[in-house]
């Protein structure tokens, strides 16, 4: 089974960022070098708030549509209950 992650990021900004990976360290160093999202590309550095349990990747991506929905001061709270 190809498990994912949805992670939180912080940007330099103090905005947030969220995504969704197979591999969270890797994509948290390359959106720290620019290539990882348009959006965090002029926010650099980015730190990694927080992670959820390992999914399947379909509920992966569901979860990471469901948190960008949400207002920036209730996605950490929000992705806590899947940690």
């Amino acid at each position: 089974m190809d498990t994912w992650v949805v992670y939180l990021l912080e940007c330099h900004d103090g905005s947030l960022y969220c995504g969704a990976t197979n591999n969270v360290e890797k994509r948290v160093a390359t959106h720290n070098v620019g290539k990882g999202a348009k959006y965090t590309k002029s926010r650099r550095p980015v730190t990694l708030l927080l992670t959820s349990k390992l999914l399947p990747k379909r509920d992966a991506l569901k979860l990471e549509r469901v948190v960008k929905k949400r207002k920036a001061n209730e996605k950490v709270e929000y992705l806590k209950l899947f940690t």
